[in-house]
């Protein structure tokens, strides 16, 4: 799966108002962790995360790993917290079609 720049800022735009609904701490990504993730993205798609003070991780790398983990893109990271996507089996977000596609 590979979003375009301009899906990209469309799903910026959708997650500017999301609050995180997980928080890592210093033991960073547990399997429990990115099975809750996991389950999240199946029901949200989009998906906000913060990175606590207490985590030495750096949230560029936290974001790849977890997006890695559970198939997911990596939609944007700023400063502590990150957004990840991931479409449903139904998807509720309509990504806007790129240009060459329609052609």
């Amino acid at each position: 799966m590979s979003i375009t720049s301009k899906q990209r800022a469309y799903l910026r735009g959708l997650a500017m108002p999301l609050d995180p609904i997980f928080q890592l701490g210093k033991y960073a990504v547990t399997p429990e962790f990115t099975q809750a993730v996991d389950e999240a993205l199946a029901k949200r798609e989009l998906v906000k995360l913060s990175v606590l003070k207490s985590c030495d991780e750096d949230p560029y790398e936290l974001a790849d790993i977890l997006a890695g983990r559970t198939h997911s893109e990596v939609v944007q990271v700023i400063g502590r917290r990150f957004v990840l996507y991931r479409p449903a089996k139904k998807p509720m977000i309509e990504l806007p079609r790129d240009k060459k596609s329609n052609a």
